[in-house]
């Protein structure tokens, strides 16, 4: 087996990178912080400056918080997640609720238009939701999808199928700009509204910065590969 090159191994890690932080994100939004996540969390090291605002506004919120974590904290993020992403009930508009359709249907629905859309991407891309029993234009899961493109893409560029993972870098472009930019930044803003922890408000922000990073990213990465194509 040759050697491959080292831009092309360079752009391998750089899919795996994504897909860690895709993967990460997903984790915080699918379920409460446990003790082992923030123990893992811990360990991490967080970037200081990577050009995006949001992004290292989110890095520095989660590491002030990971930095002071307590024998209580499991017990105050707990509480935090249901503030933030489950509320009172009373209406549409008690939490940030983490569904695609609650933020792109106009009477603030679950199980609209947008869950309909995402899950016929999904199958398109021969992925099922598994256990999953939230709809399936919950945050998490559309980030779980992205986490698993990527991998897929890093498979592609070591079978040196570059074909495949254009394709697949294109099916990412969109799902971007057609659901997660058009609903995260709600999301976020609402997030920051109710959370009350340093953790859930890091995290919003780091998630809209990724997401703008992402779409930066994409966007470059297509251009450059439609430039080599027309030389």
């Amino acid at each position: 087996m040759s050697e491959q090159p080292t831009e092309e191994l360079d752009l391998i890690a750089l899919m795996e990178s994504r897909a860690q932080t895709y993967g990460l994100l997903s984790r915080l939004f699918r379920v409460e912080a446990d003790r082992e996540l923030l123990d893992e969390m811990r360990g991490m090291r967080f970037p200081t400056s990577t050009g995006n605002r949001h992004v290292d506004e989110g890095y520095k919120l989660l590491y002030t918080y990971l930095k002071g974590v307590w024998d209580d904290s499991v017990t105050e993020l707990a509480i935090d997640y249901v503030r933030v992403f489950v509320g009172h009930g009373v209406n549409a508009f008690s939490a940030a609720y983490p569904f695609e359709s609650v933020h792109t249907s106009e009477r603030r629905l679950l199980m609209q238009e947008a869950r309909d859309e995402v899950l016929a991407t999904y199958r398109a891309n021969n992925l099922k939701k598994g256990k999953w029993n939230e709809g399936e234009d919950h945050i998490a899961l559309e980030l779980e999808f992205m986490q698993v493109l990527c991998g897929r893409i890093a498979e592609a560029l070591k079978a040196d199928d570059e074909d495949a993972a254009i394709e697949m870098l294109n099916t990412q472009y969109n799902f971007l700009e057609n659901h997660l930019i058009n609903w995260v930044p709600m999301l976020v803003s609402e997030m920051l509204k109710f959370a009350k922890t340093d953790f859930y408000q890091g995290l919003g922000k780091l998630t809209l910065g990724f997401i703008e990073t992402e779409e930066e990213l994409l966007r470059d990465l297509l251009n450059d590969e439609m430039a080599e194509e027309n030389k």
